[in-house]
């Protein structure tokens, strides 16, 4: 994915935190009290499962959720649309990533994940004011939403720099949209 090649060329100078949040729950049509979260059933929700399958990935060190994420980021986006409710899915993942799997899986059932989740959202929406992915969180607490198709392999770093210099310090710059349709002209 291309954040995965910034983050190559930027190494230890660019740290990425990688934290949850539920479209399926900021989607929803006046939820009242429902939080996805709360579901009994994780398999019945559209991504709650491949949150905590990252969480999971997560107790094995930053190396491991790395590899275990890209790979599922690419499951997902990378032309199979793979299901982000599928246990068996993120075992395989975790399996081919080289985690711990038994580990694994036996984090996946640990509800203290799915806590996390839901902190996590919350913090998102109520903190910073997030209502899509991915919205980025900066050091000095800005946060800016970044809709795009993936850029070209080789504009990866210069896209990723462009992003950076319009909204990390530049409190007054609220919003960037083309006009629709089509959005954006010419890009596919």
């Amino acid at each position: 994915m291309w954040l995965d090649k910034v983050k190559e060329h930027y190494g230890e100078d660019l740290q990425l935190n990688w934290r949850n949040f539920s479209l399926q729950q900021i989607n929803a049509k006046d939820p009242g009290d429902w939080r996805v979260w709360q579901e009994e059933d994780y398999s019945t929700t559209r991504s709650l499962m491949a949150s905590i399958a990252g969480e999971a990935a997560k107790r094995q060190g930053p190396e491991s959720f790395n590899k275990f994420f890209l790979a599922l980021l690419t499951a997902r986006h990378g032309g199979d649309r793979a299901p982000l409710n599928d246990e068996s899915l993120f075992v395989q993942i975790a399996e081919e990533c080289g985690l711990d799997v038994e580990k694994f899986k036996s984090d996946m059932k640990d509800t203290e994940l799915v806590d996390i989740i839901a902190k996590d959202h919350t913090e998102a929406t109520e903190v910073h004011g997030a209502f899509g992915t991915p919205t980025f969180i900066f050091d000095n607490g800005q946060s800016a939403y970044l809709k795009t198709f993936i850029p070209p392999e080789e504009e990866s770093v210069d896209a990723f720099k462009y992003f950076l210099g319009l909204f990390e310090n530049r409190s007054y710059i609220g919003e960037v949209k083309r006009p629709q349709p089509p959005w954006p002209k010419g890009a596919v």
